[in-house]
């Protein structure tokens, strides 16, 4: 089994536009969007859901109202100010916690001198599982205000991984988020192949650079792919330079395409609406195919 994972320095390169294009492009693959902070992909894909589970992590207090001596000394102890007053005449008749404000440390109920507070689990959001017109999806979306972002997405990999395995399917195609932060490395560690998308800006010359040095890190494979590259072709250029100077190949360019946005309004992929876009993603594709066959071989051979 392999995992391709899509990721980039920062939002609005095109990742998400090319995963599905990507996702189109194999024909038979588990695609899991891990951008759980701000998931798209299903605009595109347009996902039938078939199953929803919800997403636990960490804790959260809550005071039972009824048992609070209104002493105050939870407010007193949280140094995240997440214990709010509820006055009556300029005095406070109630104490209640702020769920957003709440970090789950559990002090208050600690030191709760009537043992008042509670502490259950805190509900962070949704995954759910999905079917598309190229696969089976996995997709999740954080509550409002929520952490843990890296261990949701951890759960989607795994949960991946299972339902690949089950149906046989060789290829994972993972949507990672942007940036470099925890959800992106819970997204890249362990994958077959990483491919980076940039835009060819003085930012995306950076981004190249941190993200490369992360994958190097864990000793990922990655390759390179500048999307609308004729926007700035000199600056395109320093950066394929430079990512090959790092050690990543240049899988491909993609071409400045009104078709993308087209499609999208569509909510199709831009495989399968057409335009010179497309074309590049196929040639990318072709890349990556050969460079996933590539190191499952280098694997085998190894073992």
């Amino acid at each position: 089994m392999k995992e391709l994972v899509v990721i980039s320095g920062k939002g609005g390169t095109g990742k998400t536009s090319i995963t599905a294009a990507l996702a189109a492009l194999a024909g038979s693959a588990v695609i899991a969007d891990c951008d759980v902070d701000a998931p798209d992909l299903h605009l595109v894909l347009s996902p039938d859901i078939k199953r929803r589970e919800v997403f636990k992590s960490g804790h959260m207090a809550v005071i039972r109202e009824e048992d609070c001596l209104v002493c105050g000394a939870c407010k007193d102890d949280c140094r995240f100010h997440a214990v709010r007053a509820v006055r009556d005449n300029g005095r406070p008749s109630a104490f209640r916690i702020d769920p957003v404000s709440c970090e789950g440390c559990g002090v208050c109920v600690h030191f709760c001198p009537a043992q008042a507070i509670d502490f259950p689990d805190r509900v962070c959001g949704q995954w759910l599982v999905s079917e598309t017109r190229f696969g089976t999806m996995l997709h999740a979306q954080l509550s409002i205000g929520a952490e843990n972002s890296g261990k949701l997405v951890a759960l989607l990999r795994k949960e991946a991984r299972r339902i690949a395995a089950e149906a046989g399917d060789p290829l994972i195609i993972i949507d990672g988020p942007p940036g470099l932060a925890c959800p992106v490395i819970a997204s890249v560690t362990g994958a077959s192949l990483v491919l980076v998308v940039i835009e060819p800006t003085l930012s995306g010359m950076h981004d190249v650079e941190r993200i490369l040095g992360l994958t190097g890190h864990f000793g990922i494979p990655s390759l390179l792919c500048v999307n609308k590259w004729e926007l700035n072709p000199q600056i395109a250029k320093e950066i394929e330079e430079n990512a090959q100077s790092a050690g990543a190949a240049v899988a491909g360019r993609v071409c400045y395409d009104r078709s993308v946005t087209d499609a999208q309004i569509k909510r199709k992929t831009v495989v399968e609406y057409g335009g010179r876009a497309a074309e590049d993603i196929k040639n990318l594709w072709r890349h990556l195919e050969n460079r996933l066959k590539l190191n499952y071989l280098d694997a085998v051979m190894q073992v």
